[in-house]
This record gives structure tokens, C-alpha cells and sequence, in this order.
């Protein structure tokens, strides 16, 4: 898959995801969920707790196949995986180019969590996060926002709305109003 091609999907709002079959489907969901970058983000008082005491040591693109191979692995309650081959393979491409990032949680020198998506100007499109350790996945997800606002991001797209990501104070809006935002964002002259 040409690094051309998933940078002007993204650009259109539409992402790939492979099927057990192995072809690559493409997706533009409506609704659109999306976390909201103002204080409609919301941080649990444990979560913050965890994060003051300095569980995970974070960085970013220090290992991002590492992130996203280990997206890729079946977990209870999703066996299977959208991430083949072939996608970990040119989203590599991608970070290599600058166009795609990954936000880490370590401990103890191991990778226990992280996340990884396209970021395009204002735009960052988060694709999956992992955890191995019990929060490591939801701070990644409070330093990429804290990130994202600092870098003047106008949108974190999460593609599909789930029951983890609603508890941070994601929203579904539209696909036209998703477009309409997502037009915004690429003008905005952010960088990750």
C-alpha cells in the first residue's frame, strides 16, 4: 500500500482496516467519534492519581513498530486483528516519512502500552492502543492530548465510538460535521 494512498484517504476522512481474509476494506464512518481537544476531556481523579505518581516513564516514536505489533495481538474479547502484515509494513513507511506516531508507556525498560495514528497538520487520526500494564493505554492516551493541545491540534479522530474511550469524553458528531472539521484541521499549521 503506497504511502501516497493512505495519506490522501486520510485527507478525505476515510482509513483502511484488513479483514480475516486479508484484503484491506476502506471505512468512513457516520457517526464519527472523536475526543474532543477543550475540557470536555475528562481524566478520572485515579487516573490522574496514577499519572502524578509517575508509573510509566512516556515517550514518543522511540518504538513504533514495537506499538504497533503489539496493537496487532488478539486480546480477550477480539481475537482477531484488523492490523495485517501489510498495514504494519506501510504505516511503518509512514513513520519513517513523519506522517505517523507512536506515544509509549514504559516501565522498568519494557514497552506496557501505547498508542500509534496518522497525524496530518491539525489532524491526528489515532488507529489502536495497547496495554500491558493495568493503565498504561489511558495515560499514553492523556499525554497524546496533552501533546496534541500544546502542538495547537484542531482534531483527535477515534474512528469508532467504544465504552473506554467514552469514559474520556468522546463524542460521535456526523460524518458531514467530521468533514467539516476535518477541512479546518488541515489548514491549521500544527505539527506533531
Amino acid at each position: 500500500m503506497a504511502p501516497q494512498l493512505l495519506l490522501a484517504a486520510y485527507s478525505q476522512g476515510v482509513f483502511p482496516m484488513a479483514h480475516e481474509d486479508g484484503e484491506i476494506y476502506w471505512y468512513d464512518p457516520d457517526p464519527r467519534a472523536i475526543i474532543p481537544l477543550d475540557d470536555r476531556f475528562h481524566v478520572s481523579k485515579s487516573l490522574a492519581r496514577t499519572i502524578r505518581q509517575g508509573k510509566f516513564e512516556m515517550r514518543v516514536d522511540t518504538a513504533f513498530t514495537a506499538v504497533m505489533q503489539a496493537c496487532a495481538q488478539p486480546q480477550p474479547g477480539r481475537e482477531d486483528t484488523w492490523i495485517s502484515d501489510d498495514l504494519i509494513i506501510a504505516y511503518t513507511r509512514l513513520h519513517r516519512a513523519g506522517y505517523v506516531h507512536s506515544v509509549e508507556a514504559w516501565q522498568d525498560g519494557k514497552l506496557v502500552g501505547g498508542l500509534y495514528g496518522v497525524s496530518l497538520r491539525g489532524l491526528f487520526a489515532g488507529e489502536s492502543m495497547f496495554s500491558r500494564a493495568r493503565d498504561s493505554s489511558k495515560v499514553a492516551l492523556v499525554y497524546l492530548v496533552e501533546h496534541l493541545r500544546r502542538r495547537h491540534f484542531l482534531l483527535l479522530d477515534i474512528q469508532f465510538m467504544t465504552g473506554h474511550l467514552r469514559q474520556f469524553g468522546a463524542i460521535e458528531i456526523p460524518a458531514a460535521e467530521y468533514k467539516r472539521r476535518l477541512a479546518q484541521a488541515l489548514h491549521a499549521p500544527a505539527q506533531f
